[in-house]
């Protein structure tokens, strides 16, 4: 390169440095103004994140050159160079929604009511003056995003494991204070650690729908989340039906009810600790006396198992299994006492007894025991709340049957004859000189009286039990109080 040109490029080089110095102090003295004061717009932020159908506020500051006079000011969306911006107030999608405040100490502010995801957008500060070309758009402005809640959580968890509901965001709110609600109802007792919820452990009670919002717009929930918690059966209960007293031979049914996450479809029966069988309901037809006890359901589902408290099935039923015994058994001597007792079987328990001999249509006696005072037959009636309808099927007869030793020894110019023998014989004492029977020695002065009485129930036929006495045994038949052949004894008197 020559010494020429070296010349030339230095002092195009230094031109054009001065043309740029110039440009700069132009656009400077624009800014500064007649008197050099700047043109500044300052926001309190620059990024704002908000709740949809909530309310923002963008606050600032401005300045400009002295000498000029503000003659209006608002807020516009994204400003485009070389475009005059649009006054927000007048664009029909704010209309209603924005409010613009200035004052003397040049604070500016915007107030954007019911938010919604289209107001994404830079929020910048216009401001004009008495002289036309002095006029300022605060750039970069106020970024606004705009977000919603929604919770974060499993859709199911087990009982006794532990679950983390979030509340989430599209953007980062500005100092939020989140609150949490189950089925409507505010959360207190919970921990909540800053957007997160702490179920731990998780139990049945926690299933349900739950939303989260933020202090001061409570309003603003997030969706409901439903929970759904999986956990073996509990509340198992049985009911009866129908309620009430259950008589026997009527119909009884059991019905299992329980509480389980899935549904419980497995039942068991148990009477005591013996499985009765299975399935929601347990029906009885023609319910016994035997099948009163204690009763529960057993329900299962794939988390567990739980038994019911078991319910007590009492049946009732009328007077049954009844008997008479006699006491004292063995030798009766005149003089004695000879009592009789009446024994039954019935729900409720019998408490009416009463006592007839045969042949009578007046009872002669009540109570659980009776002593007669003449040889018979006797037979005890017993009674309950249910017995009404079965008190002939249920009666049982007892008979004593004696011959009078003091008209024997009348007969025989005796005063006492001490060795009688009796014939005992299935039969009522009419059919005795018909049966066969075995003879029994015994000692009986005056009206002793011995014998054996043979007790039985049957529904359709009374049985008696017939003594009869005799003074005398076959020499050739009894030897030493005992009988060789019953059945070769006559019954002949």
């Amino acid at each position: 390169m020559t010494p020429v040109l070296f010349i030339v490029q230095i002092c195009l080089m230094m031109s054009l440095r001065t043309a740029l110095l110039r440009l700069a102090l132009i656009s400077l003295s624009v800014i500064l103004g007649a008197f050099g004061t700047e043109w500044s717009v300052k926001y309190n932020q620059q990024e704002i994140c908000a709740l949809k159908g909530s309310t923002v506020f963008m606050n600032g500051t401005f300045t400009h050159p002295e000498g000029l006079t503000v003659t209006e000011t608002f807020w516009t969306t994204d400003p485009v160079p070389g475009v005059e911006p649009t006054d927000l107030s007048k664009e029909p999608v704010y209309s209603g929604r924005v409010e613009f405040f200035t004052d003397e100490q040049k604070h500016f502010s915007l107030k954007l009511s019911d938010v919604m995801e289209k107001d994404e957008h830079q929020f910048c500060f216009r401001i004009k003056t008495n002289r036309g070309k002095q006029r300022w758009v605060g750039k970069p402005g106020v970024q606004l995003s705009v977000t919603e809640l929604h919770v974060e959580a499993p859709e199911e968890v087990t009982e006794g494991e532990t679950a983390d509901l979030t509340c989430k965001t599209t953007c980062s709110l500005t100092d939020p204070t989140f609150i949490w609600s189950k089925n409507g109802r505010p959360l207190t007792t919970k921990a909540i650690e800053n957007n997160q919820l702490h179920l731990q452990p998780v139990s049945s009670e926690d299933a349900g729908s739950y939303s989260c919002a933020v202090r001061g717009s409570q309003h603003l929930r997030s969706t409901a989340h439903s929970l759904r918690v999986r956990y073996s059966p509990k509340s198992v209960s049985v009911s009866i039906s129908p309620s009430g007293e259950i008589v026997e031979g009527s119909s009884v049914t059991l019905t299992c009810s329980s509480d389980g996450n899935p549904p419980v479809k497995i039942y068991t029966w148990f009477k005591g600790s013996t499985p009765v069988g299975a399935g929601k309901t347990y029906n009885i037809p023609n319910i016994r006396s035997e099948d009163s006890g204690g009763y529960a359901c057993q329900s299962r589902n794939e988390h567990g198992e739980r038994r019911s408290t078991a319910v007590y099935l009492n049946v009732l039923y009328p007077p049954k299994n009844v008997s008479v015994s006699i006491s004292p058994s063995g030798e009766i001597v005149e003089g004695s006492s000879v009592t009789l007792t009446c024994s039954s079987d019935g729900n409720p328990p019998v408490k009416i007894y009463t006592w007839f001999k045969e042949g009578g249509s007046s009872p002669v006696g009540s109570g659980l025991r009776y002593s007669p005072r003449q040889s018979g037959s006797y037979y005890c009636e017993a009674r309950n709340e249910l017995g009404a309808r079965n008190a002939t099927i249920d009666t049982v007869y007892s008979e004593i049957w004696a011959r009078s030793a003091t008209t024997e020894a009348a007969l025989n110019g005796s005063a006492c004859q001490e060795d009688v023998y009796a014939n005992v014989s299935p039969s009522r004492p009419e059919e005795n000189s018909k049966a066969e029977s075995s003879p029994v020695k015994t000692s009986v002065c005056t009206a002793a009286v011995e014998g054996e009485v043979k007790e039985e129930s049957l529904e359709d036929e009374a049985q008696y039990s017939s003594v009869g006495f005799h003074r005398f045994s076959p020499s050739d038949r009894y030897n030493d109080g005992t009988v060789d052949h019953p059945s070769a004894i006559s019954t002949a008197k």
